[in-house]
Parts: structure tokens; sequence; C-alpha cells
């Protein structure tokens, strides 16, 4: 029960940690999904403007580090230069907003 209360009160006190924790698992899933669903011919796979949008929406690092890992999409520039390129902006306009406050 009290992990349940500090898991809580990082979650209240830091709701963008949590969004991102979310959104780099969604990243995660969703990457691995796709690279199973490769091998099976007759699945749907996922579009590369939704591996793109969740890697734009916050989920670069865990996306790029999960293709990386698992040898998905590595011969792809628009994934391998791509998620790099959105990794940099985020930075970019994180910094932003912390010397803005």
């Amino acid at each position: 029960m009290q992990i349940f209360n500090k898991i809580l009160n990082l979650i209240i006190a830091y709701p963008a940690y949590f969004l991102l924790f979310t959104i780099s698992l969604v990243a995660i899933v969703i990457t691995v999904y796709d690279k199973i669903i490769s091998k099976k011919k007759s699945k749907r796979r996922v579009p590369e403007a939704t591996l793109l949008m969740i890697s734009a929406l916050g989920g670069s690092l865990a996306m790029y580090l999960t293709m990386l890992i698992i040898r998905h999409k590595t011969k792809h520039m628009k994934f391998m230069i791509g998620i790099p390129a959105i990794m940099i902006w985020q930075i970019a306009l994180a910094v932003l907003l912390i010397l803005q406050f």
C-alpha cells in the first residue's frame, strides 16, 4: 500500500513524467508489435506515420533504442535519421521551456 501511495504521489506531483513514461511504454510495445507482425505476411502492419507520430509525442528515445535492440527498421533512413532529429527537436524545446521559466 505504501508503494502505491508513493507512485500515486509521483504521478500527481509530476504528471509530465507520467506522460513521458506512458508514451515511452506505448512506443516500445508498438515497435515490438510491428516487428512481430512483420514476420507474418498476412497481418496488417503499423503505418510508418503512426510510428513517427508516437516518436514525436515523446517516445523517441524509447522507440529508437527499441529499434536498435530488436533490429527493426534500422535500414530505413526515415527512422535512423528522423527519430534522432525528433529527439534533438524535443531537447531543444525542453531547454527553451526550462529557460522560459
